[in-house]
């Protein structure tokens, strides 16, 4: 692999062509004053690429996330949508221009019904509720003849259902993902994983934070190997699955339970 150092991008693949729906450049945040979780960090996503994020406790996987949904703030460096700068846009401008974001807890309404939930979800523009509700019930099949329980007695993997499902509502272009597996046993850890992979293949360029490093990068297009706020790594999920240097640092350590 030619692409195993800090700061060496891979060669673009024909799919990565034209203007990056997200591209991250050398941004700097962090949550309280003069102490920094990302330090000049980059990411580029290309139009219907599943991208996943691994890295240690601490490496800033979580923080990226926030900071391209506008939840932390930026100091240095710039975030672009399809070329346009959202830089420290406030999250609602971002579900309107098309940006969805499920977090890994706190991410359903508990005294809702499922229904009502996934209406939560349009409330910005209810109109074609019905249309969306197919859409994801067709994704989450489960959820469909349990619209009227109420999300609080669901399962932790149900739960993350009706999150995922929630965010598709408005029919976003990008979807960020922040750790979808954790807390689930390995059966319903293989179910979040095969719902990913469905909601990209119709069409959601996906960007997936993952403490499961290695079932992360067997199914997504390209990894990056966050380390200290920086992206160490990065390459194809195969290119990083396979090269000794990212092995020997991370997946010694994370994904055990493959």
């Amino acid at each position: 692999m030619t692409n195993s150092s800090p700061t060496t991008a891979p060669a673009p693949s024909p799919a990565q062509t034209g203007v990056p729906v997200v591209d991250v450049k050398t941004v700097t945040a962090g949550y309280l004053p003069g102490v920094n979780i990302l330090n000049a960090c980059s990411l580029t996503a290309y139009d219907g690429e599943l991208i996943g994020i691994i890295g240690p406790n601490g490496a800033g996987k979580s923080t990226l996330l926030k900071s391209i949904f506008g939840q932390v703030k930026v100091r240095e460096g710039e975030i672009l949508l399809r070329g346009e700068n959202i830089t420290n846009l406030k999250a609602n401008k971002l579900v309107s221009k098309g940006v969805g974001f499920v977090p890994q807890t706190n991410n359903v309404f508990p005294t809702l019904t499922i229904q009502e939930n996934l209406e939560m979800g349009m409330f910005q523009k209810p109109k074609g509720l019905a249309e969306r509700l197919e859409f994801v019930t067709e994704i989450f099949p489960e959820l469909k003849k349990r619209l009227q329980q109420r999300a609080g007695s669901l399962s932790g993997g149900e739960r993350q259902m009706v999150a995922m499902s929630r965010a598709l509502m408005m029919g976003p272009h990008v979807l960020l993902l922040d750790e979808p597996s954790a807390g689930l046993s390995p059966v319903r850890q293989d179910e979040a994983f095969l719902r990913v992979k469905e909601i990209n293949k119709a069409g959601v360029t996906t960007i997936m934070v993952e403490q499961n490093a290695r079932r992360c990068l067997q199914i997504c297009d390209r990894g990056y190997v966050l380390d200290q706020g920086r992206d160490a790594y990065t390459g194809t999920g195969r290119e990083l699955l396979n090269d000794p240097k990212v092995i020997g640092l991370y997946l010694g350590t994370l994904g055990q339970d493959d």
